[in-house]
């Protein structure tokens, strides 16, 4: 059976996995938001050489993520409900069914990261960057694991980690907007790199021309840039 998280270029306001906290000046450090099916199971085939842990398909709204995990029926509609509850921002009953849902077939990344995204709408940090270190077990190559586990520890004050982890999503996709505004932002408000801030926000509004803060934020940065280079 296949998992499969596609990331859209657009930010559509459709689930719960889209914006994490407003940051100061405006900026918002975003997740991406995977929306994740699993397909019905297909039937057993002859024995095959592995996949790889994490197949990304790169596409003209963005990239695909294909994993295959054998689970059962029941799995699978846990794992449906689950999301729902979480979209509802129900995270209680979410954050239980996932626990399950992990027990029972841990090698599933995408509940892992799902977990892990719910332990931070809820506020428990800790929890939220276990499960997502968890997802990175599963799946070392994993970009969105690595770009929300970036949120959490920004999120913690580990600004040296969240900035290795964001660099991690782009080193699995060098596309993945999303890690790249986050990483700018890191850069931009938190650790005053405007050179890495410069070159995330530019590279984020290649990908997404139509967002017109970031023109805005690039503007300012490169007057602070100008200033802090004339004292």
């Amino acid at each position: 059976m296949r998992v499969r998280n596609k990331i859209c270029r657009s930010i559509p306001w459709l689930a719960l996995f889209l914006v994490s906290g407003c940051e100061p000046a405006a900026r918002r450090v975003v997740t991406a938001p995977p929306t994740t099916t699993i397909a019905p199971a297909e039937p057993p085939a002859a024995p095959a050489a592995p996949a790889p842990l994490v197949d990304v398909e790169q596409n003209a709204g963005g990239f695909t993520i294909n994993e295959r995990v054998d689970v059962t029926d029941q799995v699978r509609a846990d794992y449906e409900a689950a999301r729902r509850s979480l979209e509802a921002a129900q995270y209680e009953p979410g954050i239980a069914s996932l626990l399950k849902i992990t027990q029972q077939a841990p090698a599933l990344t995408a509940a892992h990261i799902d977990l892990g995204i719910a332990y931070a709408r809820a506020g428990d940090l800790d929890h939220a960057e276990a499960s997502l270190q968890k997802a990175l077990e599963s799946n070392p190559r994993h970009p969105v694991a690595y770009n929300e586990l970036g949120l959490v520890q920004r999120r913690k004050g580990e600004f040296a980690k969240a900035r290795a982890s964001y660099e991690a999503a782009l080193a699995q996709f060098p596309d993945f907007h999303y890690a790249h505004r986050n990483l700018a932002i890191l850069c931009d408000l938190y650790l005053g790199d405007y050179k890495c801030a410069l070159e995330h926000y530019e590279a984020y509004s290649r990908l997404v021309p139509n967002d017109s803060d970031v023109g805005k934020w690039i503007a300012d940065l490169r007057k602070r840039s100008k200033k802090q280079e004339e004292r």
